[in-house]
């Protein structure tokens, strides 16, 4: 069986201005990348914009970038379980979409009569589309899931890393 290999997210890299399409649009510079694939961005500076040269703008953005390298390389990542009973959702009538309130979700797999996945977050069922709607929350994050029984969902079961048995 063929697996194809996931396509990595290209990343923002320190750019010269021959290297982005730089325009305005208002007091917002929007950086798009001449190499195919990188993401574009839209960096609000403000009135004083009107008074920068656009190496001035790159000049802010690769500063930018640089602040966010250096918050990723102190960042230390504790994951939130909201506590039992509390909610683990919550629903965002602005974007038409649930979100989680924490970084981890309790969860149960269903199915409806299409045989098509539910998935149950306390008690509320979420299509297939309104739970990947959910997780773009979380997008260019990575995700980890450990399927345990329904009951045992509130429980980190014991890890083994190994190859799985052949039934």
């Amino acid at each position: 069986m063929y697996l194809p290999k996931p396509m990595k997210r290209k990343q923002q890299y320190i750019v010269r201005l021959d290297e982005v399409k730089l325009t305005r649009d208002g007091d917002t510079a929007i950086i798009e990348y001449k190499e195919a694939g990188v993401p574009t961005t839209h960096l609000r500076i403000g009135p004083q914009i009107v008074d920068m040269s656009d190496e001035e703008i790159v000049d802010l953005f690769n500063e930018t970038l640089r602040a966010q390298a250096k918050l990723a390389a102190e960042y230390k990542h504790v994951a939130v379980e909201v506590p039992l009973g509390s909610p683990q959702i919550e629903y965002h009538a602005r974007s038409e979409q649930w979100t989680p309130r924490g970084t981890v979700l309790r969860c149960t797999i269903n199915d409806d009569e299409h045989r098509q996945a539910v998935i149950q977050i306390d008690d509320r069922e979420l299509c297939i589309e309104d739970f990947g709607r959910l997780l773009t929350t979380y997008a260019g994050w990575g995700m980890r899931i450990e399927f345990v029984p329904e009951d045992q969902t509130h429980r980190r079961p014991p890890l083994e890393v190994r190859e799985p048995k052949v039934q």
